[in-house]
């Protein structure tokens, strides 16, 4: 499906994209759709064909969750539980390798934990490469130890690789000051700092993610990807979500 999507030229060139596991079914379900797949596809491949350099951390709660998994029982250990909700994110992030090959887009899909018969081992300076040489590079598998969130470890791979904005897709219209879904007076905050996420606990990634970004000054752009085009209207520096840093948010020129 063609893009209908007029937003200026890029206002970032390296950018980190955190896709929870919810990206990739539909509302309320889980496991994969494929419908969901080549949506988000779709959109990445457009961005990458206009010059970013995109680097994506995948989640995997649509398949399972560590945390819930353990929660209550003896039966699984919760650092176990942790190292399957990691292996769940490469089964994301093999569809959509393959999505975004079959948009044309060139891919390298890398894990903390080895796994060398479908996917690279993260190593900072062959991710960069792949960055420099116009591939869109898939994360999986967090920050290969148990008990980090995926939140976090976009925070991580963001200032790693040297990204000058996180994207965190979500499936409403940025940052509320209540769940939108259940209170219809919640109000979308534009711009938020880091101490006031933090002070109220505002739901934008976990507490270590969000004081990762504020000690690295990495800037976080929380935005509904389920609107087409708003991936690169982001990219763009349209007004769209909202932006948590100290710093304004940068217009376009």
């Amino acid at each position: 499906m063609e893009s209908n999507v007029t937003s200026g030229p890029p206002l970032f060139h390296r950018v980190l994209l955190k896709l929870s596991g919810e990206s990739f079914c539909r509302p309320g379900e889980g496991g994969i759709s494929l419908e969901e797949v080549s949506r988000i596809a779709r959109q990445t491949a457009r961005v990458a064909a206009r010059g970013v350099q995109l680097a994506i951390v995948v989640g995997g709660g649509n398949i399972l969750r560590g945390a819930q998994l353990s929660r209550g029982s003896d039966v699984v250990k919760e650092a176990t539980a942790h190292y399957m909700g990691m292996t769940a994110t490469v089964i994301n992030g093999l569809a959509l390798q393959d999505a975004l090959e079959k948009e044309g887009c060139a891919t390298r899909l890398q894990t903390t934990i080895r796994m060398d018969e479908i996917a690279e081992p993260f190593i900072r300076r062959r991710a960069l490469t792949h960055l420099e040489r116009g591939r869109v590079v898939i994360l999986a598998t967090g920050t290969g130890s148990p008990f980090v969130t995926t939140d976090t470890a976009a925070a991580l791979r963001g200032k790693e690789l040297g990204a000058e904005v996180l994207l965190k897709a979500t499936r409403v219209d940025g940052v509320y000051s209540a769940d939108p879904e259940k209170n219809p007076h919640a109000v979308l905050y534009e711009h938020l700092t880091y101490d006031q996420v933090l002070r109220d606990e505002l739901k934008v990634m976990d507490l270590t993610a969000i004081g990762m970004c504020l000690e690295n000054h990495l800037p976080i752009l929380v935005f509904n990807f389920k609107r087409e085009g708003n991936i690169e209207r982001a990219i763009a520096g349209e007004p769209i979500g909202t932006w948590v840093s100290n710093k304004p948010r940068p217009r376009p020129s």
